[in-house]
């Protein structure tokens, strides 16, 4: 009965039930800003292309960050809505970029986006960085704002509607329409 009950737990940690936080709570690892929100840890990671892409680059953008994995269900509905609204916001100023924690290694997400395509960038991540952002489980989208902010966390699935309005919410404007 203890290990089916510690087996639930993990598995809704692994994937995670949809849930929003406006930002990472006491005990992690974003350095708190004077402005919203803390100020989201820069990274740069390699993208399955072999470029380099940093997030202090992005600055003055939105930035959506999707931790997901090849293994997490619900990462891989999570893309086409990502595709969609890469193809509708993406020219402006919004940046998607999918970040993998598969630590089976870039070929294995390379596998899995033949079958799933991404429209945008996807980069090679871990799950310690997708902590150091709050992201209690996957997929997670994280969105920071023009000024480097971590403005809210979205565990599980967001349709297209709710994400363009989270990123007008960002970039402080009104995008839902």
């Amino acid at each position: 009965m203890r290990v089916l009950l510690i087996l639930a737990v993990f598995g809704m940690l692994a994937c995670g039930p949809a849930e929003e936080s406006p930002a990472p709570g006491p005990g992690s690892a974003p350095e708190a800003s004077s402005e919203s929100g803390p100020t989201a840890p820069d990274f740069t990671l390699e993208s399955l292309e072999g470029s380099s892409v940093s997030l202090a680059q992005l600055r003055g953008k939105v930035v959506v960050l999707d931790f997901w994995a090849t293994w997490c269900p619900p990462c891989e509905f999570q893309i086409p809505i990502l595709n969609e609204v890469h193809a509708k916001l993406a020219a402006g100023d919004v940046a998607i970029l999918g970040i993998s924690v598969d630590t089976a290694g870039a070929d294995k997400v390379r596998e899995y986006l033949q079958a799933h395509p991404a429209d945008y960038p996807i980069l090679m991540g871990s799950e310690a960085l997708a902590r150091k952002f709050g992201a209690p489980g996957f997929p997670s989208l994280i969105l920071v704002d023009p000024e480097g902010r971590v403005g809210q966390i979205h565990v599980g699935l967001m349709e297209a509607p709710e994400l363009e309005e989270a990123i007008g919410r960002a970039a402080g404007s009104d995008r839902s329409s």
